[in-house]
């Protein structure tokens, strides 16, 4: 099964990004996924389950930790034609 994720972390921070946000994207780059896109209103990844799945455990538990007060994440079964 391959999954597509989405996620924003809070509180915004438009000059600079906050250390909540970098983490998210360390997470993010480091994972074993694909078509990985960071930007600073949304990002997206995709990739097989368990690697997606493993990404926002360690995603939520990270950027709670560095002071996400808000993380907002969809996460969509996609198929082979999806992509």
């Amino acid at each position: 099964m391959r999954l597509r994720l989405e996620f924003t972390t809070e509180p915004f921070d438009l000059d600079e990004p906050p250390a909540h946000a970098v983490v998210a994207r360390e997470v993010i780059e480091a994972a074993d996924l694909d078509a990985v896109d960071v930007g600073p209103f949304g990002n997206t990844a995709e990739g097989p389950a368990d690697p997606v799945l493993t990404a926002v455990d360690t995603l939520l538990r990270r950027s709670l930790a560095a002071g996400a007060t808000r993380v907002s994440l969809q996460i969509n079964v996609i198929e082979e034609d999806d992509r």
